[in-house]
């Protein structure tokens, strides 16, 4: 069993993932990479799956208490919290640098035009 399928059966125990016969669907490119970056941050050595499904439920039950319907439009989303949780908690990044770094990307992708290629250094305020 690969470490992917192992993630999956341990986040498939909290909420299911929409899987085709070639494994997981994702709706958003995004969502595939979050997948990934979790992957490879437990093959790094960064978490254990234990601790990874133990913040995915906690982040998937501050959105709940938080208003989120769990419609599973969302359920993504949960997953970039807990990759922050896990990143802030292991000392990887401070919440401050995670913070400016999704503002940085918003600002890049407010100030691209559309159909090309978000990229960090469209970042208005990135230095030059």
């Amino acid at each position: 069993m690969s470490a992917a399928d192992t993630l999956l059966d341990a986040v498939c125990s909290i909420t299911p993932v929409a899987r085709d016969a070639d494994g997981p669907v994702f709706r958003e490119p995004w969502e595939a990479e979050a997948f990934a970056i979790a992957v490879a941050l437990n093959e790094a050595g960064l978490f254990t799956w234990r601790e990874w499904a133990e913040a995915l439920s906690r982040a998937i039950r501050r959105a709940q208490a938080a208003g989120d319907p769990d419609l599973g439009d969302s359920y993504y989303h949960h997953w970039l919290a807990a990759l922050e949780q896990l990143v802030a908690e292991k000392g990887v990044a401070a919440p401050e640098a995670l913070a400016e770094r999704c503002a940085a990307w918003d600002r890049a992708a407010r100030a691209t035009p559309h159909g090309q290629p978000i990229l960090l250094e469209n970042d208005p305020l990135a230095p030059a």
